[in-house]
């Protein structure tokens, strides 16, 4: 389980995330101060039971990580808010979310 702290500073990156806007487990880890523990961001949102918007956390590459009918549901739920799909993934160009003063290193996509 983490930590009251980790889970604070996760919930406070994803609620800075907009509507029609993603943003990758690995980046809401970097913006919450935990730059190598993406991890335990489905850990914290899950523990925090939909107190933040949940669908906007995607996995590398702008894939849902859910299964089944929680994945339908994530993807209707962005769809609504105007995100686009190129098949199975988001299109990560149009509606990547990049927190002020963090840089994408060249040639991946998180730390």
């Amino acid at each position: 389980m983490p930590s009251t702290d980790y889970v604070s500073k996760v919930l406070a990156a994803v609620r800075r995330i907009p509507r029609g806007k993603v943003a990758t487990y690995g980046d809401v880890a970097a913006a919450a101060g935990f730059p190598r523990a993406a991890r335990g961001v489905a850990a914290a949102l899950h523990q925090a039971g939909g107190s933040a918007p949940w669908q906007r956390v995607l996995g590398a590459g702008g894939r849902i990580c859910l299964r089944g009918e929680d994945a339908f549901e994530q993807r209707l739920l962005l769809e609504a808010e105007g995100v686009r799909f190129r098949g199975a993934r988001v299109d990560m160009k149009a509606h990547r979310f990049e927190p002020r003063g963090r840089a994408r290193p060249k040639g991946g996509i998180h730390p």
